[in-house]
């Protein structure tokens, strides 16, 4: 739990605070932009919330850090009702899990609703409340990694669900998996769940395409706010720049109006075109930062 007397001077005074336990994942700022801020190599309350809504999307954020570094000084109302909010749906058959987990730097992860069974992507915290909720949901038939950052606590959840875990060969790194992808070619699930190999930000980097709409995007791809486009992860780019370009010109070719991302902010287009705009916006920024710096 966070801890007042841990308390970043950074904080604006009121009832909500983040604690020094911060590690500066950016979960809460991207919950709650209009509550949290980024204050140097932490995130801090610039502003207290005043509406039942900013208290709510405040404890989103708080149960969502992976770190309990969120904390209060009187119980607000409403608490138990968000702790057992999620998961809490996005659109559709579509769920965000919450509970971000600190093993994998406080990684969104998120839940595809089906009635062959259910598939988990990425691994969030194993929690009580979530895991009686997706208990509620159907359970978990398919948890997919998209990369061996976010894995998480997979082990725990395979255990509990009994669920086959599907990651790429060249990110198990000690990873077990029944379903191991190969190589560069796309391959399905069912005719609705494609699995596209994206290496760059990792070597066995994965997207998961979903009814040609929601694009499960793990660290490939995410909306950047100070560059108003999407944008690959120019300064977290652990295996190769050159393959985290040709990866991205690669899913351009693909139609989708979602980026559900791990990291980095989510973003809807009205149109595959105008999602296809903005993948061109990502192509010409890294073509400058990798390719013709």
């Amino acid at each position: 739990m966070a801890e007042l007397s841990k308390r970043l001077a950074s904080n604006k005074g009121g009832n909500f605070f983040v604690d020094s336990q911060c590690i500066d994942c950016g979960a809460c700022r991207h919950l709650a932009p209009e509550i949290y801020g980024e204050s140097g190599e932490f995130s801090s309350v610039y502003r207290q919330p005043e509406t039942e809504e900013e208290v709510r999307n405040t404890l989103r954020a708080l149960f969502a850090c992976p770190v309990h570094s969120i904390g209060f000084t009187e119980r607000p109302s409403f608490l138990s009702e968000v702790r057992n909010s999620f998961p809490e749906r996005i659109e559709e058959d579509i769920f965000y899990c919450g509970f971000h987990s600190e093993k994998s730097y406080g990684a969104f992860s998120y839940l595809i609703c089906r009635e062959e069974g259910n598939i988990l992507v990425d691994s969030p915290r194993f929690t009580k409340p979530l895991i009686r909720n997706l208990e509620r949901m159907g359970g978990v038939r398919y948890m997919f990694l998209t990369h061996q950052d976010d894995a998480a606590d997979h082990e725990k959840f395979h255990l509990h669900f009994h669920c086959d875990r599907i990651i790429h060969e060249s990110d198990m790194n000690g990873i077990n998996a029944e379903i191991i992808l190969q190589g560069t070619d796309e391959s399905k699930l069912t005719d609705e769940i494609l699995f596209i190999p994206v290496p760059g930000h990792t070597r066995g980097s994965v997207c998961l395409l979903y009814r040609d709409r929601y694009l499960f995007s793990g660290d490939h791809l995410a909306y950047s706010e100070k560059r108003k486009h999407l944008v690959g992860f120019k300064d977290a780019c652990w295996y190769s720049r050159k393959e985290l370009y040709l990866s991205m010109k690669k899913l351009q070719s693909y139609s989708f109006q979602y980026v559900l991302p791990g990291h980095g902010k989510s973003y809807r287009a009205e149109t595959s075109e105008a999602m296809k705009e903005q993948m061109e916006l990502c192509i010409q920024f890294l073509n400058s930062v990798f390719i013709q710096s």
